[in-house]
């Protein structure tokens, strides 16, 4: 194929080379942030206290948090926690230099889900006030599940730009390549064609990205130019990816001219994707908590990490009132991790208690399946070329190592009338690493981790929580706090999350019942791709959720 749109050759040397770094937050660095920012998480009673409690103890969510709590246990216990929840995303297009105008639509778009928060069992001991044979006075063996992140959302938005910031400018700029001299881009180029050139002569598709389709489609084409000698490209010609770009009607070269070039876009850009994004990321965690003389609790536990996550995605991009194309995503991803915790929980006095909590990094063996659809308007078609392709399946494995995380917190006991429970945590987002199985080097991962290193930041986390009491009833109340893991957050678009937390329960002898509600409300942003040049269009997102769990439970 290799040929050239007619009059785009001209056009190619236009381009205003512009030194300024897109803020993309994409790829592998926002799939770790999903990894590693975990919302309020175990039983209803934990989650009416905003997630806070690593000092209180006696809860099976201690067993994620610090199971030193496990220590306070007197009797053994079964318990359930199933949970709805309600999200809703509102999206409107941030006023970039690549937003065409000055008034923009905010779209919403819901995604709801039904999940179990965590199931338990606790088998507990306990010596005798009597028996004064060991200092330890008891202890607990928990094991169970917990969900420590929701990754169900959903997300639509309607961008305008115009086509220097456009996708076609991203196709433009192979592999987020912009300079055409570099050996590197004509290694993109050669890449791109040969895709073409395997599906040909294969019965199945052989493309493996969204530039090698949007070849194959029409949308691109490799335009052959003069080597300027600038850069480290070899030989008299080299090759740019070009789109069509319109003719003058008074070019003596019209009549002849392709159709495409012809009705080449014009004026301003509208961009829609919609995003579903299913799945969680949960823990299966064994642990045990000790007592000693009552003042001292020591505990630890393994976790053993289950991810899996789905991805659906459409995007398209429309210019004089008709669609140019439309492309669709699939990406699964499924992950088993491994992780430690030693927690200490320390009676400062009968009515005050502080305790610590420190867990090892988690390491995740991850697996994708991902593929790409691509439907390109047939008026940009060129001889050879088919409106719709798909690149084949394609699989990949790899790993990430999250960071260290600590908590600290304490508790005060207001006798009989309920307490008062804080924590802080500590996590190292920029510590965040991913690998490749085999040891060898992956550009995509390593794009990832430095996105990671110069982007994220470590952070403290705040939780508070009350819970008041009447006789067997209980009121609680809590909030969350969880600072924004970016080191630069423009003025008036903070990323942080807050959590706001109600909760009721019933406690007897024999079995304990706890409702909560939580709501999450947080922002975002999201660039559906990135430019080598400039920022591309950019989304602000508010982020709400509620979610509400129940818990009931047996003592034995």
């Amino acid at each position: 194929m290799k040929h050239a749109f007619m009059g785009l050759a001209m056009t190619l040397g236009g381009f205003l080379m512009v030194s300024q770094a897109a803020r993309a937050q994409g790829g592998y660095a926002n799939d770790a942030l999903l990894y590693m920012r975990q919302n309020p998480s175990g039983t209803a009673r934990t989650l009416g206290l905003a997630g806070a409690g690593s000092s209180l103890g006696a809860d099976f969510g201690n067993l994620t948090s610090n199971p030193a709590g496990l220590g306070f246990f007197t009797k053994s216990e079964i318990s359930l926690t199933p949970g709805v929840g309600f999200g809703t995303s509102n999206a409107v297009q941030a006023s970039n230099a690549a937003a065409v105008g000055s008034s923009f639509p905010t779209v919403s778009q819901t995604a709801n889900s039904f999940h179990i928060a965590s199931a338990g069992l606790v088998f507990a001991s306990r010596r005798p006030d009597s028996d004064n044979t060991s200092d330890w006075r008891g202890g607990a063996l928990a094991l169970g599940f917990t969900r420590l992140a929701d990754f169900n959302q959903g997300i639509s938005y309607q961008n305008t730009t115009d086509d220097n910031h456009s996708f076609f400018q991203r196709l433009r700029e192979p592999y987020n390549n912009g300079d055409y001299t570099s050996a590197s881009y004509q290694n993109n180029v050669d890449d791109i064609y040969n895709q073409y050139l395997s599906s040909n002569n294969a019965s199945t598709s052989q493309y493996q990205n969204i530039d090698g389709l949007a070849y194959g489609t029409g949308l691109t084409d490799q335009v052959e130019v003069a080597n300027p000698g600038t850069g480290t490209a070899q030989g008299k010609t080299i090759f740019r990816v070009g789109t069509p770009a319109p003719l003058n009607p008074a070019d003596p070269n019209y009549a002849s001219a392709p159709a495409a070039l012809k009705r080449a876009r014009v004026g301003a850009i509208t961009q829609n994707e919609t995003i579903l994004t299913k799945g969680s990321l949960s823990q299966f965690d064994l642990g045990y908590g000790g007592n000693y003389r009552d003042r001292l609790y020591i505990g630890g536990g393994i976790g053993i990490v289950s991810l899996n996550r789905t991805r659906n995605s459409t995007f398209s991009e429309s210019s004089g009132g008709e669609q140019d194309f439309v492309s669709t995503d699939y990406l699964k991803t499924t992950g088993t991790g491994i992780n430690g915790r030693l927690g200490i929980i320390v009676k400062a006095n009968d009515a005050v208690r502080l305790g610590a909590s420190v867990q090892t990094p988690t390491y995740i063996r991850l697996s994708e399946e991902y593929s790409t659809t691509l439907t390109a308007n047939t008026k940009y078609a060129t001889t050879g070329t088919v409106s719709s392709l798909a690149t084949a399946p394609g699989t990949f494995e790899y790993s990430v190592t999250t960071p260290f995380r600590a908590n600290g917190g304490a508790t005060v006991l207001l006798g009989k009338a309920g307490f008062i429970t804080g924590d802080v945590e500590y996590v190292g987002y920029s510590q965040a690493k991913f690998n490749t199985i085999d040891g060898t080097s992956d550009q995509g991962l390593n794009d990832g981790n430095a996105n990671i290193s110069s982007n994220y930041r470590s952070v403290v986390n705040l939780r508070f929580g009350a819970e008041a009491r009447l006789a067997a009833f209980r009121l609680r109340a809590g909030y969350a706090y969880y600072a924004s893991p970016y080191k630069t957050d423009a003025s008036d678009y903070n990323r942080s999350q807050n959590y706001f937390s109600l909760g009721a329960g019933v406690r007897t002898k024999s079995f304990f019942l706890d409702l909560a509600g939580v709501y999450l409300t947080g922002k975002e942003q999201y660039q559906p791709y990135a430019l080598a040049y400039v920022a591309p269009p950019t989304v602000n997102l508010t982020n709400n959720r509620f979610t509400t769990s129940l818990t009931g439970g047996l003592l034995f």
